[in-house]
């Protein structure tokens, strides 16, 4: 009977055990409310973002969705969303027009195919992408994320085309300004 309790103690711990989408999506919201500066460590190269700051605002936690705006310059138009779901984890990209309606070319992404890595989450592009940008149909973001950096990464399979933002977790910096189409 003794034995029987000790494996029923074992069995639980190891059912309760959390995935490694767990705690990425644990660690992401330790930084809520909180906003870090980033920089361009790879690719682009497009004026959209040379010498711009970069600001990221991890801005909204609910249980289920995080929502973290994404500021170039004075352009407050991007939003990344990650939503938890079956113990995947998905990333949409919300663009706003400075008016707060959304962008002719928004809610692109995608949702991971597996449970990922406690440190790194990665989100080839859904149906929904392809169909409203052909030409991202072989788009992979991953999101990667450890103590120091937060890293927002896109790869276009099939191309030359990468980038990478990192942002310095150890420093955060003043919170912004409520991005277009929130309410503060």
């Amino acid at each position: 009977m003794k034995l029987y309790f000790i494996l029923f103690f074992l069995s639980s711990a190891l059912f309760a055990q959390e995935t490694p989408a767990e705690s990425f999506w644990k660690q992401l919201q330790h930084h809520c409310g909180k906003s870090y500066e980033g920089t361009i460590t790879q690719g682009m190269g497009n004026d959209d973002f040379d010498n711009k700051k970069l600001l990221m605002h991890v801005r909204s936690c609910e249980e289920n969705e995080i929502k973290i705006p994404f500021f170039v310059g004075e352009n407050k138009s991007r939003t990344w969303i990650l939503r938890l779901k079956d113990d995947k984890i998905q990333l949409k990209h919300d663009h706003r027009k400075p008016d707060g309606t959304e962008d002719k070319i928004t809610q692109y992404g995608g949702t991971s195919s597996n449970t990922g890595l406690a440190n790194i989450q990665v989100f080839p592009a859904d149906k929904e992408t392809a169909d409203l940008i052909p030409a991202a149909a072989t788009n992979v973001w991953w999101i990667s994320l450890d103590e120091e950096i937060f890293s927002y990464n896109l790869k276009r399979i099939g191309s030359n085309t990468n980038f990478t933002v990192e942002f310095d977790l150890s420093n955060p910096v003043e919170t912004p300004d409520a991005p277009w189409g929130w309410e503060e």
